[in-house]
């Protein structure tokens, strides 16, 4: 009888320890891993099976999920993509980045890629460009003189070096106002354009958006603008206007492209703006163009919903608009990213979008190369509405 019971309780201390490990297995797995040590229970075939699987993800976890550097949206015929500068802004963490994305742009091409970009520090995009290159693709590039080929010589830079090294044409606007574009057209189909620079910070550190649009029509115009640049050596006020060619309209969408500085941007936006009904959302990086500030002011005075987003060091110059509507009670903040707020955007009624290179400034709108789509298409609007909220959140309101 005493055999018995002694064994009775060398079974139920076994069990308990068994049990005891069970426990602690489950318990740095979990902590480890993350994962619900339950779930592991019920894959694994047998207990032995679930002590060898958790032992091994204990010693070898899965690295981390890093968090995805961009936003996407996307339609029929078009895709947003926004930067994630406050959750990631490791350049290593290229997953589902806008670098990704172009590079896919520049893999999925067959005939040409006509670039009209600022500045460019990217490796791995100049390294697809040279493949594409050396596949029969036609690549050009057309850059800034300061910002683009002698930056190419500073640190962390040589990209376009590398471009040239393997046979790929760059010009640049050799003159003193900026070749500010940042357009990309794909085999005379595809265009993308933003606010994005091709560069670290542009893509990784600082608030941007792209968007691309799936239309040849759309694509002829940005190549007429890039042809006056490549082969008529035009730039800035001496380039041809013709903002009536470039209406397009895709399933019913209307877009129309303008071109600094011949076409006078700021002005052709003005009635843009005055057309609000219901709201205006606004995103700057550079906000001194007084006679767009005079229009926002004017329709917040009318009733109309006015929020905007300033870019913090920017807003705090004498010659921004910030102080103006501040003063005036329209609510607006300054951007909350420590590094770049890049964003050039307008939503109007949230069913029309204004973005681009073009910073609401006289030197954009007299001076500079730039290039800004106004795209009527509620989906699109939304997205960049969602955009705005999510800066909004993280934007503090400005003490003067």
């Amino acid at each position: 009888m005493a055999r018995k019971k002694a064994k009775r309780t060398g079974v139920w201390k076994s069990l308990a320890l068994l049990l005891a490990i069970i426990i602690a297995v489950s318990g740095l797995y979990y902590y480890r891993t993350g994962d619900n040590p339950v779930d592991l229970l019920r894959e694994s075939k047998d207990l032995n099976e679930f002590l060898t699987t958790a032992k091994e993800r204990i010693l070898h976890p899965e690295p981390p999920k890093a968090p995805p550097t961009t936003t996407v949206a996307e339609g029929d015929w078009w895709n947003v993509y926004f930067t994630n500068p406050m959750q990631t802004d490791d350049p290593a963490s290229g997953r589902n980045s806008i670098q990704e994305k172009l590079i896919h742009h520049i893999q999925n091409s067959n005939k040409s890629i006509h670039i009209a970009s600022f500045e460019f520090n990217l490796t791995p995009v100049a390294e697809a460009l040279i493949e594409a290159h050396h596949r029969g693709v036609e690549v050009l590039w057309v850059t800034d003189n300061e910002h683009g080929l002698e930056a190419d010589h500073e640190t962390g830079h040589g990209q376009f070096a590398m471009l040239q090294e393997a046979g790929i044409p760059v010009k640049d606007d050799a003159r003193g106002a900026l070749m500010h574009n940042k357009f990309w057209i794909f085999d005379g189909e595809i265009v993308w354009t933003g606010s994005t620079n091709i560069t670290q910070n542009g893509i990784f550190k600082n608030n941007n958006n792209v968007i691309t649009i799936k239309s040849p029509e759309l694509a002829m115009i940005y190549e007429a603008e890039f042809q006056e640049m490549w082969q008529g050596n035009e730039f800035g006020i001496t380039s041809t206007s013709t903002p009536d060619r470039q209406k397009i309209a895709i399933n019913g969408n209307d877009i129309q492209v303008f071109f600094a500085a011949e076409d006078d941007v700021a002005e052709k936006l003005l009635p843009i703006i005055e057309s609000a009904q219901n709201s205006i959302r606004f995103m700057a990086f550079s906000f001194t163009h007084n006679g767009m500030g005079d229009a926002i002011l004017n329709r917040a005075r009318a009733g109309i919903d006015v929020k905007g987003i300033f870019e913090l060091r920017g807003s705090e110059t004498s010659y921004s608009e910030l102080g103006k509507l501040h003063r005036a009670g329209v609510p607006v903040r300054q951007d909350g990213n420590p590094r770049t707020f890049h964003h050039k955007v307008i939503i109007i009624d949230n069913k029309t979008v204004v973005t681009g290179s073009f910073n609401f400034s006289n030197n954009a709108n007299k001076n500079n190369d730039e290039n800004v789509i106004v795209i009527n298409n509620r989906d699109i609007s939304q997205q960049y509405t969602n955009e705005f909220e999510r800066r909004w959140e993280e934007a503090q309101v400005p003490d003067l």
